[in-house]
Formats: structure tokens, sequence, C-alpha cells
């Protein structure tokens, strides 16, 4: 099985610039686990609902929030993200991508055919694969 067949093709992309406002609201909304970052169509970062809960205040949204607390949502996609993300082609084997993720010690890989941004995998969707019939 191939990292194209099993690969998420829907994804959500911020650019550099974008708030950490509208990072939060996305996570929120989509319920995704991770943000590619864009640059001129060019991917350079990846940040995970991991990075965002780090870097934002944990007083949001409650009753001992103040203007310090919603001023760290100001700050910009590009002081959060991973750069140099670790990546992976289409068409190498669904085994090749478990392996680089553990090697790696990632929890997604973006998927870039010929440079070109297709996809996202994670660690979910190797275990759906893990469970039918066919496995890894």
């Amino acid at each position: 099985m191939l990292i194209r067949d099993i690969m998420t093709t829907r994804v959500a992309t911020v650019s550099m610039d974008d708030r950490l406002s509208v990072i939060k609201d996305i996570f929120e909304q989509a319920h995704f686990r991770h943000l590619l970052v864009l640059e001129e169509g060019e991917l350079v970062g990846v940040i995970s609902d991991r990075d965002l809960f780090r870097a934002i205040s944990p007083y949001l949204d409650s009753e001992a929030e103040m203007t310090r607390d919603t001023e760290t949502l100001t700050k910009r996609a590009h002081q959060i993200m991973s750069r140099h993300p670790v990546t992976i082609a289409p068409q190498l084997t669904v085994r090749e991508g478990v392996q680089l993720m553990l090697e790696k010690n990632v929890s997604c890989l973006p998927v870039l055919e010929n440079g070109a941004l297709v996809g996202i995998i994670s660690w979910k969707d190797f275990l759906r694969v893990a469970l039918t019939p066919d496995g890894l």
C-alpha cells in the first residue's frame, strides 16, 4: 500500500504571518491536529495543536484571563512553527512512512510531489491502515 492511497488530500494551511488567534480558530473549528505553513506556495513549516497550546496562555477564556493572556494570540505562525518539516513522497510505501515518522519523531508527514504539497499523513492514518485486513 502506498502513501497516496491513505493520505489526506484536504490540507489546512496558514501563512507565516497569520496570528495565533486565526490558528486557534482553525484548530477549534476544523478539528485538525496539524496546520501546514506555506510561503508563496512553498511548504516552510508545520504547526501542531501542541505547538499552539504551548504558545498561548493557559488562562485564556477563564475568569483569571488578563490582557497579557489575550496578547499571546497576537504572535505569528512563524514564531511557533517547526521549520524544515520532514516530508514524504506519495509513491513511497506505508511501511516507509511509518519508519520515517518513528525515526524522525514526528506526528505528521506533509506529502510532496515534485515539490508541490498534495496531502498530509499522520499517525492516525497509519493506525487506520493497521486495522484493515491487509494491514501495514
